[in-house]
């Protein structure tokens, strides 16, 4: 069930808000958790009855190791308990997500011929497995409770954060379902988390999606593609992919403020940052939190010396990039933004006004550390839109080929959207000949506002300040939201729901 469309905003939202805060207001609290978890493995199972086996069955295994992790009396008996959960869940990770990749680069490499079992991917295997991995760690480290399975499942399946996070910790939630305080309705939660989430729907379905015309359109014909429509399609799909996921992400805090839940913030204004390692505190912080905890400071973090912390931050990278996809193409993306922050982390070159503590030998003002920065960004993004290592090569080609053949004319036009006809029809009556042009100022159009957008308060920021409440403010959320409403006949999903 998709966030933008009629059946969760008209059927299903109204229906778990509504048995949430009955039953609480009955007292009947524990009820009410489980009602919640219903709710949301019918919103999991609504993509794929299928999917709905495996992610009870991850749940059921976790919570069991989770129980027997109470009787661990000694440091073998705990670690092997550890060792069984991280197998369990990078195992079932494995197997769905990375089966085939692995067996078909094994069968290219050694001249094998294991068969491939073209296994459909599960939504949302990666967020939910690393939620479990983190609770899982922690309590082998004696750092968290063995919960009542009333909660654990409502913290695993808590529908607004399932698909495609923010990524979230026990610690963070636990409590908060456990607050009877939070089971009573806040109209002001609600008005904030109802803001928030339509600001986020605005983001989806009036910016992403509309971007998604061309550059989809733009990736599937790269061979066609001359130096100015590459240029406009790297630069449509980095919008894209922020006003999809940051939108998806204000869209799950808005919908758990509504349920006086506080998820974390996912994003903070990524493209205002100065460096590809500030970019990268703001873009995804769940994720980068993840890394850090788990897998970075393990590995033993910034403390064996500047050539292990290097590696160890190569390593971060390089399994993000691994995590978002099974496909060569995700680890040269991640690569190449563990080799910028190695890169930030050498302090040869620092940005004057920066938080980074790290000296460096050469300092450059803000805005040229802003344009390096969104400029490699972009770049790495050849790689992390790319169906093939092919594919992204053939993007490089063009842009260094400097050839321009007027295909921007033909990009331009997949930006035929409903609001856009009025404007057409009214060109094409009266000068049919300069269509092309008027799509091609749309294209540019849309990129400025998306511009101007960026440089503005974030999404979360904008609903905490106090001007919320003013009559002009819950105008335009109202615009906004009968704006989306009428525009779900191009609805989509989610770039994150293939992760």
């Amino acid at each position: 069930m998709l966030f933008n469309s009629y059946i969760f905003i008209f059927i299903f939202l109204p229906l778990v808000l509504a048995g949430w805060y009955f039953l609480n207001s009955k007292k009947a609290y524990t009820f009410a958790k489980f009602f919640l978890a219903g709710m949301s493995l019918w919103f999991y199972a609504y993509f794929n009855y299928y999917y709905l086996m495996i992610i009870v069955a991850s749940i059921l295994g976790n919570y069991l190791l989770s129980f027997l992790m109470k009787f661990s009396r000694t440091k073998l008996s705990s670690r092997l308990l550890l060792f069984t959960g991280l197998l369990f869940n990078l195992g079932l990770l494995f197997y769905f997500k990375y089966y085939d990749f692995f067996f078909e680069n094994i069968n290219a490499l050694f001249q094998t011929d294991f068969a491939l079992k073209h296994i459909l991917l599960p939504l949302g295997i990666s967020f939910f497995t690393f939620q479990q991995v983190s609770f899982i760690v922690d309590r082998c480290l004696g750092k968290a409770d063995h919960y009542s399975f009333a909660n654990y499942i409502t913290f695993v399946t808590f529908f607004p954060q399932l698909i495609a996070g923010p990524i979230v910790l026990y610690k963070e939630m636990m409590p908060q379902f456990e607050d009877i305080s939070n089971r009573k309705f806040s109209l002001d939660n609600f008005y904030k988390g109802f803001s928030l989430f339509t600001l986020g729907l605005g983001k989806k379905v009036l910016l992403a999606d509309v971007l998604a015309l061309p550059v989809n359109f733009g990736f599937q014909n790269t061979l066609f593609l001359d130096t100015p429509s590459t240029l406009l399609v790297i630069l449509a799909y980095t919008f894209q992919i922020y006003f999809d996921f940051s939108g998806y992400s204000d869209m799950a805090i808005g919908l758990g403020r509504m349920f006086n839940i506080e998820l974390p913030v996912n994003f903070n204004s990524p493209y205002k940052a100065c460096s590809v390692k500030e970019l990268w505190q703001r873009w995804h912080m769940t994720l980068s939190r993840f890394f850090i905890q788990y897998v970075y400071i393990p590995l033993g973090g910034s403390r064996k010396g500047k050539a292990r912390t290097m590696f160890n931050t190569f390593m971060v990278f390089f399994l993000s990039g691994l995590w978002h996809g099974a496909n060569w193409t995700y680890v040269a993306w991640g690569t190449m933004q563990g080799l910028l922050v190695i890169w930030d982390n050498l302090g040869i070159v620092g940005v004057k006004g920066s938080n980074d503590k790290l000296p460096a030998k050469l300092y450059i003002p803000r805005p040229v550390g802003w344009f390096f920065t969104f400029m490699f960004f972009n770049i790495s993004l050849i790689f992390f839109g790319s169906s093939s290592m092919c594919n992204a090569f053939q993007m490089f080609k063009n842009i260094f080929a400097l050839k321009e053949t007027g295909y921007i004319y033909k990009l331009a036009a997949n930006l035929d959207i409903p609001e856009f006809y009025i404007f057409k029809q009214a060109i094409n009556l009266a000068k049919p000949d300069l269509l092309n042009y008027a799509f091609v100022i749309l294209f540019v159009l849309l990129l400025v506002i998306c511009f101007f957008i960026i440089s503005r308060k974030n999404a979360v920021q904008l609903v905490t300040d106090e001007r919320v409440s003013s009559n002009k403010f819950a105008m335009i959320i109202s615009a906004i939201f009968v704006w989306c409403i009428i525009s779900f006949s191009q609805v989509s999903t989610f770039i994150y729901f293939n992760f």
